[in-house]
């Protein structure tokens, strides 16, 4: 992983000819709960140590430059003009800036590198490690005090409204509230949590990689929460109580 973060820090001094801050933010694997959080059900999460890597820096105008490292590619955008991308992961990282400007937070101009080894549509969350981490850089950069909580929310409907996947905030979540050596049980109804431990040196988890990548935004992941939604109408005819399928 320092090879990584030496790797970003070494990209933007030589892109942007200045000195960055770094910030990481990991993956996660879910043990228990699937398509439960967009339900309101629990899951069990758990943050890993793959990770994005953001070496990121004001700049002096409204103009942000972001280069994913890994993809080797680049794109620039106005923080006063913020329009979808063909290109799709810029707008992974312009939809937290479109919610920061939603919520009346003042957002600068920035320059950004970032990348890591989260196996990109493995199912591991890279989409929201993007969010969640600029989110978390952009916090701090610009001493926006936000608590951890409300930074959780926005990158979640920086994905829902910007990039147009209606996940739930499990892996939103995870990313800021993860913990070392601990899974993390999570109402996401009431989004109470509770951490369990983890013994590593007794315990294991074992991910096997297909090699099937998916992309959420094209997939039928929103027509799945589409169906669940109908489900409850449908139930809710014969019982006002039923709001979710938990």
């Amino acid at each position: 992983m320092e090879q990584i973060v030496a790797k970003i820090s070494s990209t933007f001094r030589n892109q942007f000819e200045k000195k960055p801050k770094l910030y990481r933010s990991p993956g996660r694997v879910n043990l228990i709960g699937e398509h439960t959080d967009y339900n309101a059900g629990f899951v069990l999460p758990a943050a890993i140590d793959k990770m994005i890597v953001f070496a990121i820096n004001e700049n002096s105008n409204n103009c942000s430059r972001v280069y994913a490292h890994d993809l080797n590619e680049s794109y620039e955008f106005s923080i006063n003009e913020l329009k979808k991308s063909p290109k799709g992961w810029p707008n992974y990282l312009m939809g937290v800036v479109d919610q920061f400007v939603k919520s009346g937070k003042t957002i600068g101009g920035f320059d950004c590198v970032f990348g890591g080894n989260i196996p990109i549509g493995a199912g591991m969350s890279s989409s929201a490690a993007i969010e969640a981490g600029l989110a978390m850089a952009l916090n701090e950069l610009f001493k926006l005090n936000m608590e951890k909580l409300p930074l959780v929310e926005l990158a979640r409907r920086a994905e829902n409204e910007f990039v147009g996947v209606q996940c739930g905030i499990m892996d939103q979540f995870i990313n800021l509230f993860g913990r070392d050596n601990q899974v993390l049980l999570l109402d996401c109804r009431s989004l109470e949590h509770n951490y369990y431990p983890f013994d590593k040196d007794h315990m294991y988890i074992v991910l096997c990689d297909t090699r099937v990548r998916r992309a959420l935004a094209s997939s039928e992941y929103n027509i799945r929460k589409d169906q669940c939604e109908k489900a409850v109408q449908i139930l809710s005819q014969f019982d006002r109580s039923i709001k979710s399928l938990r």
